[in-house]
């Protein structure tokens, strides 16, 4: 069941060290089979508060492969470039299988 990283950027500081690390971050993900989704991009709040930073989302094969991409050596190798430059809110969370309908929310587990 696919994982996502999911981040809400509440600022960035556009400086070298967060080009460093987003010419880098790709070949971080890769052996983990890790794909961005979502990349800042345009979006349209329709209810309550979203930041004005941006959303991030990157997908995994699985929530696993998640926490080893996030606990690897080469991305906590090029993590510090964004943490001094970044406030973010980062999430690692579990997608649903396929065929997932809203009221299997009601399901007992």
């Amino acid at each position: 069941m696919s994982a996502f990283a999911l981040a809400q950027v509440h600022s960035v500081e556009r400086c070298p060290d967060i080009v460093e690390y987003l010419e880098r971050i790709d070949d971080t993900l890769d052996p983990f089979g890790g794909r961005f989704v979502v990349h800042g991009g345009r979006y349209e709040t329709v209810e309550g508060r979203w930041g004005t930073g941006g959303t991030i989302v990157i997908e995994f094969p699985d929530l696993e492969k998640a926490r080893a991409w996030w606990d690897s050596p080469a991305y906590r190798e090029i993590l510090p470039l964004r943490t001094r430059h970044m406030v973010a809110d980062i999430i690692l969370i579990e997608g649903v299988p396929a065929g997932y309908r809203g009221a299997d929310a009601l399901k007992e587990h």
